[in-house]
């Protein structure tokens, strides 16, 4: 198909690799995605099924980046395992209530609730839910970077190489 096309997708990816600044906004998966639609509208001509496996190998981690990176933060502050999987709970419950702000207060809630009927420490509640905050922002990071390569093999493949 035409530039126009190809300049449109890419615009399309570039708006999902931006969204990753939302927090909980699947911005990796919109480029993921996006570059599916091509492939398949294309006819896998040149970003062909190898491609789209590694795009996808490449995009698993980065979806699930505001999951692990987090709970990974929030270990490093000291929170239990137990903590951790409270605050996955706060944060879908949180999510199914109160939508994105929900969730982002869900999950903090259930860390630091977790973390006081643990440890019975304010102090250590708060260290654990700022290992959690710090993970929050590093998981913006690997998800811009996981971005930006998924894009350039994209952009590769798409243009013949």
């Amino acid at each position: 198909m035409s530039g126009v096309w190809l300049a449109l997708v890419l615009v399309l990816m570039f708006a999902g690799w931006l969204s990753v600044l939302v927090p909980m906004v699947p911005g990796v998966a919109v480029i993921w995605l996006v570059a599916l639609i091509y492939a398949i509208v294309e006819g896998f001509k040149n970003v062909d099924p190898i491609t789209m496996v590694v795009l996808s190998v490449i995009a698993l981690p980065g979806i699930t980046a505001d999951i692990w990176v987090s709970s990974l933060g929030a270990k490093a502050g000291g929170a239990s395992p137990w903590s951790i999987v409270a605050s996955l709970a706060g944060g879908a419950i949180g999510f199914l209530v109160f939508n994105l702000p929900g969730a982002i207060i869900g999950s903090l809630a259930g860390l630091i609730a977790g973390e006081l009927i643990r440890a019975q420490d304010w102090r250590q509640a708060f260290k654990a839910s700022g290992g959690w905050l710090i993970g929050n922002l590093l998981s913006t990071g690997v998800q811009l970077v996981i971005g930006l390569i998924m894009i350039a093999i994209f952009w590769w493949q798409a243009k013949g190489g």
